[in-house]
């Protein structure tokens, strides 16, 4: 693993993701190493060689970089993280993330956070500072095993439900990300029904194998589950597969009146 401490130049920009209006990632890379993740693509951007999970840059001056006594930002949503995770490990050290936090509590947006580590528990004090906040807690499975497989660096499931659990009682509002819905190996009814009650609403996210992440995810099966290969090959050779996953999420939650946000890829 190489980390390597540098200074940004900015830290709140603005995005296109549909819930919110600025993003804030305190660290460059991840090492959670999930198998599945989108955000490679930033390799790119960075000069790194190292495989992605295998390096990670801690912007040491993230937190001077807020903004002081700015009204532009009050009520918007800012979002932490869209990626990288803003509570890796590393957070216990460098407490970025909660430098950051402090700093915005000035400037009243509305906070979003989305993490897959039950360490966001230190920061339940800040976050209570908060008139409009929200916490996010990802899952693409329950069972253990799995977990490693996919998402070696994440914090293990039952410390993340304890978690979600925890900033319920909180009274802070929560939602639970099942994401990504891997084909065989998500079982998104059971990740509901175990963390139905701690949460406000459910958001669910399918498998995206675009750019260089067939290639991880191909890896993944060939050691692991070498006989889910040729399922995968023939669901995204045809995106009917999809249709009647999303179809089924929709009426289940309907069924269970449960408020539910798809963000599919098709």
């Amino acid at each position: 693993m190489k980390i390597r401490e540098i200074e940004a130049k900015s830290i709140l920009s603005k995005t296109e993701i549909p819930i919110a209006d600025y993003v804030i990632n305190p660290y460059i890379g991840c090492i959670h190493s999930c198998i599945f993740c989108y955000a490679r693509f930033m390799k790119r951007f960075t000069g790194h060689q190292e495989d992605w999970g295998k390096f990670l840059d801690v912007k040491i001056n993230a937190s001077n970089l807020v903004p002081k006594n700015n009204s532009k930002y009050e009520g918007k949503y800012i979002f932490l993280s869209s990626v990288t995770d803003p509570y890796l490990p590393l957070e216990r050290k460098y407490e970025l993330t909660r430098r950051i936090i402090e700093k915005l509590i000035p400037l009243r947006p509305f906070l979003g956070i989305l993490t897959k580590s039950d360490l966001i528990l230190m920061d339940l004090d800040l976050i209570r500072q908060f008139k409009n906040s929200e916490i996010g807690f990802s899952f693409s499975t329950l069972d253990e095993d799995i977990r490693k497989e996919v998402e070696p660096g994440a914090s293990p499931v039952k410390n993340r439900i304890n978690a979600l659990k925890e900033v319920h009682e909180a009274r802070i509002k929560t939602h639970v990300f099942i994401s990504p819905i891997l084909p065989f190996l998500t079982d998104w009814k059971e990740i509901i029904e175990k963390t139905r009650d701690y949460v406000d609403y459910f958001m669910f996210e399918n498998l995206n194998i675009t750019g260089t992440v067939w290639a991880s995810v191909k890896r993944f099966l060939e050691q692991k589950h070498p006989d889910l290969v040729q399922e995968y090959k023939k669901i995204y050779s045809d995106n009917i597969y999809w249709d009647i996953i999303e179809e089924e999420i929709i009426e289940f939650c309907k069924k269970e009146k449960l408020d539910c946000k798809m963000y599919f890829h098709h």
